[in-house]
């Protein structure tokens, strides 16, 4: 096993995808108010983030742009039911909702991940587990201030597109993890983002929010969310799951609305309530808890390529 593969790492990766989609939803927020619709904030976001991702592919790790042809339908199927259907849902959530409550109700996702996986996968959760998905879930409800909004109150359609956005986030997360057993995380990336752009391009008039003219602004918070708010998390976040699985890694990535505070409290001034900063601390405990066994995962798509990869030189050797 590679001594710099750890599982502290995967952790880390994914508290670093969490901070950098913090930046990219009050960055959606924003272009919304000013003119932007959800499709065609979608249809910018996985355009220029697959044409970005494929020449620095291209240039500086071309074969991880070689797949198996038998592999296209999973990635069809990645990019449709994850990409594509988590962009749209969740910047539909953002544009009807506060960013506090479609952060909270994309959040729904660890829990999705966990059933999944006792469920489908007959694995057997353990109580650390548990305990961080209910104390990372409560502490996400607390942190985004959602005892201050009116549940009932909110917009259905909203509403629906939130949770949608969970189920489309655990999907990418699990079918990822699955892809990732044979691929390296930036390849799934790469195709999965390349198939959301090729149906986002048909379900949306071809390349139409490109033909707009935007302010420096406005293209400088449509190339952060493209690059900074797409593929580096996308990619740190999958790289997370490589090293510790989606169940830790969504659970971890509740971090977000956390750096999303911290930003608003530095840029903007804004003082986090009590019950807020409770909450916080109720998310941050639930990622130690996670961390308190840093033993590897041998279900983890790290492990499983790498003895694919040594059985492979066993026969050919």
């Amino acid at each position: 096993m590679n001594p710099f593969r750890t599982p502290a790492r995967g952790y880390f990766y994914v508290i670093f995808a969490a901070l950098l989609w913090a930046i990219a939803g009050s960055s959606s927020k924003y272009l919304f108010h000013n003119g932007i619709s959800p499709f065609q904030l979608a249809q910018l976001r996985v355009t220029i983030s697959a044409f970005v991702l494929f020449l620095w592919l291209f240039i500086r790790r071309p074969a991880l742009l070689k797949i198996d042809r038998n592999d296209i339908t999973y990635f069809l199927i990645l990019g449709t039911f994850g990409m594509a259907a988590v962009q749209i849902a969740y910047l539909f959530a953002i544009s009807k909702l506060h960013v506090a409550a479609a952060i909270l109700l994309e959040y729904l996702a660890p829990i999705f991940i966990a059933l999944h996986s006792a469920v489908f996968l007959r694995e057997k959760l353990s109580m650390s587990t548990v305990l961080a998905i209910a104390g990372a879930t409560t502490g996400c409800y607390l942190v985004v201030g959602a005892y201050n909004l009116n549940m009932l109150n909110l917009n259905i359609a909203g509403i629906i597109s939130g949770i949608c956005a969970a189920l489309a986030f655990s999907w990418w997360s699990v079918h990822g993890e699955y892809g990732m057993r044979r691929y390296d995380p930036w390849t799934v990336l790469f195709y999965a983002l390349l198939f959301a752009a090729l149906e986002w391009n048909v379900l949306h008039p071809p390349l139409e929010s490109l033909l707009h003219t935007y302010s420096p602004v406005k293209w400088t918070m449509i190339l952060y969310i493209a690059v900074a708010g797409t593929i580096l998390p996308f990619g740190f976040y999958l790289e997370g799951i490589n090293l510790i699985r989606s169940t830790r890694a969504s659970i971890t990535a509740t971090l977000e609305p956390i750096g999303a505070g911290i930003i608003s409290y530095i840029f903007l001034d804004e003082i986090m309530e009590p019950l807020q900063i409770a909450g916080g601390v109720l998310v941050i405990g639930a990622v130690i808890l996670l961390q308190l066994k840093q033993e590897y995962d041998d279900k983890a798509p790290d492990i499983i390529r790498a003895q694919k990869q040594a059985d492979d030189l066993r026969l050919k050797s």
